[in-house]
């Protein structure tokens, strides 16, 4: 019928499409939780308010996007980069830290 898609075949059907989110969104989302709590405490997130929304946007579109193959380095791709937004600030306040104890 027109305007509709036609239900995933086996040559189109990604089985494990669910990996990458599942990798990211373990370590991400507990990390991500708590830079909010966190910042939530201190007056907002200020600065990384950006980085924080980012970083929720980006692991939900890697679980969203369809489970087709072809969209395996774009689902990737958004994991890992949600993953980098969510270690953002932890990483910014470790250097941070690590450069006034080492003055």
């Amino acid at each position: 019928m027109l305007g509709q898609d036609a239900p995933p075949t086996r040559a189109t059907h990604h089985r494990t499409w669910w990996r990458a989110p599942l990798a990211a969104t373990l370590p991400g989302l507990p990390l991500l939780v708590l830079e909010y709590r966190w910042f939530a405490a201190q007056d907002g997130p200020g600065a990384f308010s950006g980085v924080l929304f980012w970083a929720a946007g980006l692991l939900a579109l890697a679980w969203v996007l369809p489970h087709r193959r072809s969209l395996r380095g774009l689902r990737i791709a958004a994991a890992g980069t949600g993953l980098g937004c969510v270690l953002l600030p932890v990483t910014f306040a470790v250097l941070l830290g690590v450069a006034v104890a080492a003055s």
